[in-house]
């Protein structure tokens, strides 16, 4: 039986990819996202399905997954992918609409979908399944002027944790990757230049965001006894380790 695995921020970047890789896989793919017009995907089988879907709504959210139920009776796997950014400033310049721009989605939204999720494999047969939160190497070091960004990556990996631990006498396990400079749209002006803690612009190193994919996949691909509780894919040379 094909595996189910949900993708959140499934139109562009981190979330295409992964949603591509995983239908090469042989995995059934649900990919959610805010425009439909992103969500187009080259599968000539029954094996994907498309569905708008604001994760920062609690009810998108769990029409969602009532959808992908009905269509597939289970979920396998989640990857909380989606999130967003806004201009980078300093606190006292950061409107509060989008302090909770960033929030509703970045942390608000992945903790629906995994609520939702974490129903569904909680009362399945066989119970269980794998949720797989993005939280950023902004999970451990910010970046100038990213306090609405930052801050929800590090509220991720404490839901990280508490899903780990909470999950276990139902199967779930539950784990984080934090991705730096892989290269897609939003990783673009790094390659052109980015603001350095010492307020320099330095163009920085990016990654192929297949390698993301991959990633994602060999967690997803443990089995349930099996953690990888927390990964760092990164640039290899991107100023992360020794940024401060």
């Amino acid at each position: 039986m094909k595996k189910v695995i949900i993708i959140t921020g499934a139109g562009a970047g981190i979330g295409k990819a992964c949603a591509e890789y995983f239908l090469k896989k042989n995995y059934n793919v649900a990919l959610l996202g805010r425009n439909r017009n992103k969500l187009i995907i080259d599968s000539k089988n029954d094996d994907s399905m498309s569905i708008v879907c604001d994760i920062s709504k609690y009810s998108d959210v769990k029409n969602a997954f009532q959808k992908i139920n009905k269509k597939w009776g289970r979920v396998d796997a989640l990857f909380n992918n989606a999130g967003i950014g806004k201009p980078s400033n300093t606190i006292d310049l950061i409107s509060p609409d989008d302090w909770l721009d960033v929030v509703n989605t970045n942390l608000n939204g992945n903790f629906y979908c995994a609520k939702e999720a974490f129903f569904y494999m909680k009362n399945q047969k066989p119970q269980g399944g794998r949720i797989i939160n993005n939280g950023s190497i902004s999970a451990h070091v910010p970046r100038p002027g990213s306090a609405p960004y930052t801050s929800t990556k590090h509220a991720i990996t404490g839901l990280t944790r508490s899903i780990s631990l909470d999950g276990r006498k139902f199967n779930i396990a539950c784990s984080q990757i934090d991705i730096g400079n892989a290269g897609t749209e939003m990783t673009k002006r790094m390659s052109e230049g980015i603001i350095q803690a010492s307020g320099d612009i330095k163009k920085e190193p990016i990654m192929d965001v297949s390698h993301v994919a991959k990633a994602v996949y060999d967690i997803a691909e443990l089995p349930l006894n099996t953690n990888i509780q927390f990964m760092t894919i990164m640039a290899s040379s991107m100023p992360y380790i020794g940024r401060g």
